[in-house]
Parts: structure tokens; C-alpha cells; sequence
């Protein structure tokens, strides 16, 4: 069977705390930047769509453990979910507990024309620090960028540079990895020292500030390809030019 090819989203955002709407609040971000998405499905145990006629009220009263449910928009031939987890702080930059908010969203035009709206929407519902999409498979090999052990010999693929873990990242503002698409808070942009318009100037033609004061921030015209070498060059240099992301920099 051929995999289905998917823009994975995901957004880190403060922990959430009891019945907190954020989770609520990403959801519907979702669903305002792309037209006719409707997220009003579970999933059984056998993976069929289960209609939710009290969503809303639903998701919020299913919130555990500092996520949420999968929920979907029923749809099995071009299926949209997320969904919220959790991360305790001994796993999490900056040692403080966070929320995940991650969506798979099937790679075709329409998405890739909402992509940036819905990153905004999902990071500016859930409040969050950060986030990025990737398509699936760059999503994956970029993983590889990760040093796990610094007693381990460690060789990113395609000269990419090495990334720390989270939890050795001084602070939760700084992103881990860069995306194709990047949502910077105010702070994280602050904290990676974007934008200088001197240095900035093409990311900033591809990039536009959020309601919160954060930034939406696009690294290539299509979705990232690094089999496309103008694409891994343009990711090269932006890690070239923010050394904080993935913990990179010198105290």
C-alpha cells in the first residue's frame, strides 16, 4: 500500500491547566484557515469516524493528562486529525511542562494553500511558544538531526547541522528544528533574535507578524523537498543564520 503523503503540524504551548479552552481554541484556529473543515469526529477503536454532536463541549470535558483526544473531520479518503498530549518537563526545553498540539493534514493544493493559516490558527489558539510543519517523509529524516547521546558518534543526514534533545534546551521559546512553515511567538522570536532587517530580508518576504505579535515564517515557495537542492540550501542557511535553534548556541 502506498503511504499517504502528509503535512504534519505541531505546535508546543504552555501546560494546560485543568479544563483550559486553549485546547478548544487550536481546534477551532484549525478549522477557521481551511475552508469547510469541520473536526467533528472520534475514532472507534476500529478506526471508523464516530459523528461528536457536542464537540466542543465534549473535547474540553475529555482533557487528561495535558492533552486531548483525536478528533477528525470524518472524512477517510482525505483524513484531517489532531489531537494533544502532554510532556512533562523532564523531557521539555527549559524543564517546564507543555502542551503538544499535533495534525496530520493530507498534502494537496488546498491544504498547502491554507497551511500558514492553519499553523497560525493552531499556535495562536493553543498560545503557543513555537511550532512547524513538515511534509511526512522530511518530517522523518530530519528527526535524524537529534544527537541522543553525546558518547555516541552522531552524522545528520545532507550536512544538516546537529540538534540537541528538548530537555537540553535552556529555555521553551527556543524552537527545536526549523519546518517549512514556522510559527514564532514574540518570544521565541525574540529569544532566536528575528527579525534583523539587514540579515532578514528574504525570510521577511515570505513571512508576516500573527495578532499576538508572533510570526508565521516560510522557508521555500513549495513544501520543503530536501531532495530539491535549492530548498536544503535555504534550510542550511536559516540554521546557519539563528544558531539558538536546536540549542546550538554558546552560552
Amino acid at each position: 500500500m502506498t503511504r499517504r503523503r502528509t503535512l504534519i503540524f505541531i505546535v508546543y504551548a504552555p501546560a494546560l491547566l485543568g479544563n483550559d479552552r486553549r485546547a478548544l481554541n487550536s481546534v477551532h484556529g484549525m478549522e477557521r484557515a481551511l475552508p469547510g473543515l469541520r473536526l467533528e469526529w472520534r475514532l472507534s477503536e476500529g478506526g471508523r469516524p464516530i459523528a461528536l454532536p457536542q464537540r466542543d463541549a465534549w473535547l474540553v470535558e475529555s482533557i487528561e493528562d495535558g492533552g486531548f483526544p483525536l478528533v477528525c473531520n470524518g472524512d477517510e479518503s482525505h483524513p484531517v486529525t489532531v489531537w494533544g498530549m502532554g510532556k512533562s518537563g523532564l523531557l521539555s526545553a527549559g524543564g517546564q511542562d507543555q502542551f503538544e498540539v499535533h495534525a496530520k493534514l493530507p498534502l494537496g493544493e488546498p491544504v498547502i494553500a491554507a497551511a500558514a493559516n492553519v499553523l497560525e490558527g493552531m499556535a495562536e489558539g493553543a498560545r503557543a511558544f513555537w511550532g512547524r510543519v513538515l511534509p511526512n517523509g522530511v518530517a522523518a529524516e530530519m528527526a535524524q538531526q537529534v544527537r541522543h547521546s553525546v558518547d555516541q558518534p552522531h552524522a545528520p543526514p545532507r550536512g544538516l547541522p546537529t540538534l540537541n534533545l528538548p530537555s537540553h534546551i535552556r529555555s521553551p521559546a527556543i524552537p527545536h528544528h526549523l519546518g517549512w512553515l514556522n510559527y514564532w511567538s514574540a518570544a521565541a522570536a525574540r529569544a532566536i533574535g528575528f527579525p534583523d532587517p539587514a540579515r532578514d530580508a528574504d525570510l521577511l518576504s515570505r513571512s508576516r507578524r500573527t495578532a499576538s505579535g508572533g510570526w508565521v515564517v516560510q522557508l521555500t515557495d513549495a513544501p520543503l523537498d530536501l531532495d530539491n537542492l535549492a530548498h536544503l540550501d535555504a534550510l542550511k542557511r536559516a540554521y546557519a543564520r539563528f544558531p539558538e535553534i536546536g540549542g546550538r548556541a554558546t552560552p
